[in-house]
């Protein structure tokens, strides 16, 4: 079995693949700072929890875009599993060329998200947008060149700004819903928040067709942990929520090749 780790800003969303198949998913609130005995016993209770001994986990492949944790991260595996993590970082192989000035600069979520892309939809213009803290939109051409994309703020640090920024909106629960004009504060907030999102994902996918791919039609895929609320709109060709544990599968395979 192989356990993979995507460590974000707000959240640890971790993922246990048997033969191919994903066969657990956990979720643990992130930090900017953690011990490696913390995240070891977590790792080690969630696994038994869900009936996986520890000795059952045979690789470990981690992104992470909080540095500081990577240490931590690194000596729990050692610790807990006897593994030498594989760790999605510059210089690793990834099957891309990537364009950004500064590739250094690019997110290993995103460069995972794009390497799943690029394997389950070879020869194929992509959009991948990912609704996570941020909300980004990562662009590959057919020629697997990673091109750049966008990154703005996610749907949850947008409500969280309305709440902290004013005296008297509330916190809203974050839902799809179908009406675009509220009749109350929160579902003003609701529909802005969400029909938001839609025109965003909509301008933003019509502009960079025209930009990196003149005109043509690319594939649109929508990931991450909010991307099931836009099941019912038409903005995207597939969503695959777990993109980027897929993508932490296919890092570890290329570089164990190399």
């Amino acid at each position: 079995m192989i356990m993979c780790l995507d460590v974000g800003n707000t959240q640890i969303h971790g993922g246990v693949f048997d033969s191919n198949t994903l066969t657990l998913q956990f979720r643990k609130t992130s930090r900017s700072q953690f011990s490696s005995d913390e995240v070891g016993l977590f790792l080690v209770n969630v696994l038994r929890e869900n009936k996986i001994g520890p000795n059952n986990i045979s690789e470990i492949s981690i992104c992470s875009v909080v540095p500081d944790v990577i240490h931590s991260l690194r000596n729990a595996c050692f610790k807990y599993f006897e593994i030498e993590p594989f760790i999605l970082k510059a210089g690793v192989k990834t099957g891309l060329k990537i364009k950004y000035r500064n590739p250094l600069e690019v997110g290993t979520d995103r460069i995972a998200n794009a390497i799943a892309g690029v394997k389950q939809f070879p020869d194929k213009n992509l959009i991948i947008v990912d609704f996570g803290t941020a909300t980004t939109f990562d662009v590959i051409n057919k020629n697997k060149e990673y091109l750049g994309g966008v990154i703005l703020p996610g749907i949850r640090i947008s409500m969280e700004a309305l709440v902290k920024g004013t005296s008297q909106l509330p916190s809203v629960e974050i839902t799809e819903i179908k009406e675009v004009v509220g009749r109350s504060t929160a579902e003003s907030i609701k529909s802005g928040l969400y029909h938001g999102q839609i025109g965003m994902v909509r301008e933003l996918t019509k502009q960079i067709s025209k930009e990196a791919f003149n005109g043509d039609k690319p594939l649109v895929i929508g990931t991450g942990g909010f991307s099931r609320l836009f099941e019912n709109t038409i903005l995207f060709d597939i969503i695959l929520p777990n993109l980027v544990l897929e993508g932490l599968i296919e890092a570890l395979k290329l570089n164990k090749k190399n």
